[in-house]
């Protein structure tokens, strides 16, 4: 009977977050009822879209076998240059989305291009690229917030309020319906296409992938063009829901999206990933994030929550991995 619960929360790894995902959810509200109040909830919710988006974007790089860390700076840049566009008069709200978008894969592109022609690994390349972006991010605005109200008149378009923009119920419900919306594309093409078979094919092993004929530098280059793009629009429907875009914004992004990839079962090294882990790993870390303050512990301690998680959830995969593999 054990070994059978053992392979079976080695075959599920989202099984782990999921457990761990209830048992805290039940703590926080035994020690705080309004923990689960509809206000408490609401607030959560609104938090969780903009960066489950990137951790999506994430989680299928990291089954590739890469990561990025400039995701967090692409997030604060892209809605600030969007925001400096139309400001500026130089042109519409809508056209500004859709160059902005160019850019972030634009950089995509490049980490993708360094890492798999260049040959520079991926940790070097796109902390360097995170220095780009921010600093350009912080040059163009003079360190100064953007906002959608400094002109006479304010963003009310289509676009935006498709995104998510004016009111705070109306906004988190569309928020929602676009995460919910890549997260079921995500799962498809990890789980149902041949390009998914690719990723993890090229993350496994990407030697034995190459002899197989997969185009692996392509793979990847693909990945870091998703993955940017991914960020750059989590950064835009963060910056029509506050109506404003902050260059500093997405600080520290970049490790929580993979500490959330990662705690929700997808491996650090490539070749296995799953959708529905990251988006309880999302949960999970915005759960502890909200209830370690719902009930009084300061909000300064939340990286030691983080950490402790981390730990504990890694151990218990490789214990898991290293069971499974002795059970006959």
């Amino acid at each position: 009977m054990t070994d059978k619960v053992i392979e079976k929360f080695a075959a599920h790894r989202e099984l782990g977050p999921l457990l761990l995902l209830i048992i805290l959810g039940a703590l926080f509200y035994v020690m705080n009822p309004a923990f689960l109040s509809v206000l408490n909830l609401s607030n959560m919710l609104g938090f969780i879209p903009e960066i489950g988006i990137i951790a999506l974007g994430m989680t299928l790089l990291l089954t590739g076998g890469e990561f990025d860390l400039s995701v967090g700076a692409l997030f604060g840049f892209t809605p600030v240059l969007m925001f400096i566009l139309r400001n500026e008069g130089i042109m519409s709200i809508e056209l500004a989305f859709f160059v902005v978008m160019a850019i972030a894969a634009l950089i995509g592109f490049t980490n993708g291009i360094l890492v798999t022609k260049v040959g520079i690994s991926s940790f070097l390349v796109t902390i360097g690229m995170q220095l780009v972006v921010r600093g350009s991010g912080l040059y163009i605005s003079n360190g100064f917030p953007q906002s959608s109200w400094q002109t006479r008149s304010p963003i009310k378009t289509a676009l935006a309020y498709k995104i998510g923009f004016p009111d705070s119920f109306f906004q988190i419900v569309v928020s929602l319906f676009w995460f919910l919306a890549l997260v079921a594309v995500g799962y498809y093409v990890l789980n149902h296409t041949r390009f998914g078979n690719w990723i993890m094919a090229t993350g496994g092993n990407e030697d034995a992938a190459r002899a197989r004929g997969i185009k692996t530098d392509r793979v990847k280059i693909i990945l870091f063009v998703i993955t940017a793009v991914l960020a750059g629009f989590a950064g835009v429907i963060d910056a029509f829901r506050i109506r404003s875009a902050y260059p500093v914004s997405g600080t520290g992004y970049e490790l929580e999206v993979i500490a959330m990839t990662v705690i929700g079962g997808t491996s650090l090294f490539g070749g296995r990933g799953t959708i529905l882990g990251t988006v309880l790993g999302v949960l999970l870390l915005r759960t502890i994030r909200n209830g370690i303050v719902v009930v009084g512990v300061p909000g300064l301690a939340y990286n030691i929550f983080v950490g402790l998680t981390i730990l504990a959830m890694m151990g218990i995969h490789a214990y898991l991995e290293k069971q499974s593999g002795g059970v006959s």
